[in-house]
Parts: C-alpha cells; sequence; structure tokens
C-alpha cells in the first residue's frame, strides 16, 4: 500500500476540512506547532482547537486535555507529538470519530496509518498542514518559497 499521499488527494482533504485539531499544540513560540496554529487561525477559515493536558488556553483560545473533550464534530486532526506515542494517539483520534489522522513533518509510522486506514480515516504523513494548505492556496510566496506559479490572480483556497 502507497503511504504517500499525492497532491491532489491533499488539496481535495484540506478542501472538504471544517475543523482542524492540533493535538501537542504548544504555547512556545519557537515550536512549529504555535507556528502552525497562529497560520490556521489567522489565514484559514478552519475551526481550529487546541489538544495538551499541560495548557488552559493558546492564543486566546481553549485548550482541552484530551481529544474526547473537544466540542463538536472532529474532521481533520494535526499531530505534533514524539514517534512513540502516536500508536496512543491514532486511537484517540480513532475513538473521536475524526476524518484525517495527519502526521506532522518527521513523523512516519506505518502501523499506525495501517490501523487508522482500517477505521476509515485518511492518513497523511510526513507533511506540514501549514505548508500544504499554503501551497495550494497560493500563499506560500509569504514565507519566501518560490510556488513555481506565475500569476497574477490569486488562488482560492482549498
Amino acid at each position: 500500500m502507497s503511504y504517500d499521499v499525492g497532491a491532489v488527494e491533499r488539496r481535495r482533504l484540506l478542501g472538504r476540512t471544517k475543523s482542524v485539531t492540533v493535538v501537542g499544540a504548544s504555547a512556545n513560540p519557537a515550536r512549529p506547532s504555535y507556528f502552525v496554529a497562529t497560520y490556521l487561525l489567522s489565514s484559514t477559515r478552519y475551526e481550529v482547537n487546541f489538544v495538551n493536558p499541560r495548557l488552559d488556553t493558546l492564543l486566546g483560545r481553549p485548550v482541552y486535555p484530551s481529544l474526547a473533550e473537544v466540542p463538536g464534530e472532529l474532521d481533520l486532526v494535526s499531530v505534533f507529538r514524539k514517534h512513540d506515542d502516536l500508536p496512543g494517539v491514532a486511537e484517540e483520534v480513532i475513538d473521536a470519530g475524526a476524518r484525517t489522522l495527519w502526521l506532522q513533518l518527521g513523523l512516519w509510522h506505518e502501523p499506525v496509518a495501517d490501523r487508522a486506514r482500517e477505521a476509515g480515516l485518511d492518513v497523511v504523513m510526513n507533511r506540514c498542514v501549514k505548508i500544504e494548505h499554503a501551497r495550494f492556496a497560493g500563499g506560500l510566496h509569504l514565507a519566501g518559497f518560490n510556488t513555481g506559479v506565475i500569476s497574477s490572480r490569486r488562488q482560492t483556497a482549498p
């Protein structure tokens, strides 16, 4: 089974997504999860939730101790946790009824991907949800990336 989800599929997933829940969100501005959180809140239409049992609030929003306590339906769950934590996190994501398990850059765990897919989830591994959203929304140039697209029109957001 192929574990590398292509750009067309990633765009489709992001386009249908209504909410993003960041597991392992950090209040440290030097951490990637903080950077992703600020981007999601300021540059996307998604409802954004945070999970970290050691925080109460982040960027003026409540932080939940577990996925089970996040109100509403879970859609895409973006995971910033260490490799050994991923099987347990995947079970929480499955139990919470999410549609997509998204493992951030540097996270690749084939047994976790197999388990999540068997439970009916879409899975993306080793990709940054911020970078992928910005790529499809035409915003990578804001971060100094050359997108390779020459156009006078701003792309529509996924």
